[in-house]
């Protein structure tokens, strides 16, 4: 008897079907240890000098700001700092370093040096510097009219991806809706993937992004826009993601670890671009923005249960069971149905790793609330990319189960 595995493997999964897609690099990856100091030569090579660096408090307390800047300056660049991001920018600090970059006179090149929040406030930043208004008009796609600045990505995180996408998530402070403002010119000209920035991350951070890229690599491989290309980067980030991440929590030094988590975030970033996300990260925004619960968690605990709903899609079933097989937590001759248990097992496993929570309950969630929580969820744009279509009643069963 063929099992189910084994026929996916002979191609008869949808990975073997042709679909129409349009690939558009835009972002040059330069990785390795120490490679950020040639941040300054890469600078040049794009005819920078004058640059805005943004960054955060921590990222210039453990010396990694300094070092950038040093690079800039050592190549002839003028820099000017904003070092004010928070985590989940808003438009307020987007609007602040709009304001850095004017003081300054004129900006020809940006630097995003830090986690996704830094990143995604310079890209912020890039569409209103050069085409004005505020954040809310480019919320969506292809909304900027006028040519934007070459930017520059260096994250001392692997989690967000954000340095190999065209999208920036800025918060509205009233409505803490995340708006998702994504420009083909504003993807990153270069990302920098130097695992020595990550040293300095604190453990619970390193656990949190890492599980963010975990997800990532998982929801953009089933999403309604996935594709050959797209399918190629979530089964590798999967896979050096779900390989490294325990390595990098148990030695903070592990540099080979820590490289291959950054590029299995890079990748998953690269897979989003071309595939978008789905229903557990719609499930999780609101848990962020009405509980402050930490991203990388709540799609972490999302994430299981969105699995459970999906597989009932049999290209959905299909990715899943081929994720489980790339990671080796299966064999060929497993049933589709082991693979999924084996799937989920290994994300337990890792949100056991994590010291992240399994469950709502824990997390301070109010059960009465479910019902807003559940249509905020649906009017999330990546719910519209899930490969079952989702509305505000599934999303309570979600959040329901989420509480056994």
């Amino acid at each position: 008897m063929i099992s189910d595995v084994t026929q996916l493997c002979k191609g008869n999964g949808m990975i073997g079907e042709t679909v129409a897609f349009d690939y558009d690099p835009r972002t040059r990856i330069v990785c390795g240890v120490n490679c950020v100091d040639q941040v300054g030569r890469l600078a040049r090579q794009l005819s920078g000098q004058m640059v805005l660096l943004v960054s955060d408090p921590h990222i210039g307390a453990v010396g990694h700001t300094e070092r950038v800047q040093s690079s800039l300056v050592s190549a002839g660049c003028d820099v000017v700092l904003f070092d004010q991001v928070i985590e989940n920018p808003t438009t307020c600090e987007v609007a602040a370093c709009v304001e850095v970059a004017k003081s300054f006179g004129h900006v020809d090149l940006i630097v995003g040096l830090g986690g996704g929040s830094a990143i995604d406030t310079a890209k912020g930043c890039n569409f209103l510097y050069t085409n004005g208004g505020q954040i809310q008009d480019y919320w969506g796609v292809g909304k900027a009219s006028k040519p934007m600045l070459p930017l520059i990505a260096i994250p001392t995180t692997a989690g967000t991806g954000s340095e190999c996408q065209s999208f920036a998530l800025i918060a509205d402070p009233e409505t803490h809706q995340k708006m998702a403002c994504g420009d083909p010119k504003a993807a990153a000209r270069i990302a920098v993937l130097d695992p020595t920035l990550t040293i300095t991350q604190p453990g619970p951070v390193a656990a949190a992004t890492g599980m963010d890229a975990i997800v990532h690599a998982v929801e953009t491989a089933v999403t309604t826009k996935r594709n050959q290309l797209s399918w190629l980067y979530s089964r590798e980030a999967f896979r050096l993601a779900q390989a490294n991440l325990p390595r990098v929590l148990e030695d903070g030094q592990d540099l080979r670890a820590r490289s291959a988590m950054q590029l299995g975030a890079a990748l998953s970033g690269l897979a989003i671009e071309n595939s978008m996300l789905g229903a557990a990260h719609a499930a999780a925004n609101p848990l962020t923005a009405r509980f402050g619960i930490v991203h990388g968690q709540a799609v972490g605990v999302m994430l299981p249960k969105v699995i459970r709903f999906n597989s009932e899609d049999d290209q959905a079933k299909s990715a899943y069971t081929e994720l489980a097989l790339v990671a080796g937590l299966v064999s060929p001759d497993d049933p589709m149905p082991v693979a999924i248990d084996a799937l989920l097992e290994r994300l337990a496993c890792l949100l056991n790793v994590c010291s992240l929570s399994a469950g709502l309950i824990e997390l301070g969630v109010d059960r009465d609330l479910l019902g807003m929580l559940a249509e905020e969820a649906a009017r999330q744009w990546t719910a519209t990319f899930n490969p079952r279509p989702i509305k505000a009643a599934d999303f309570v069963s979600l959040y329901e189960s989420a509480f056994e």
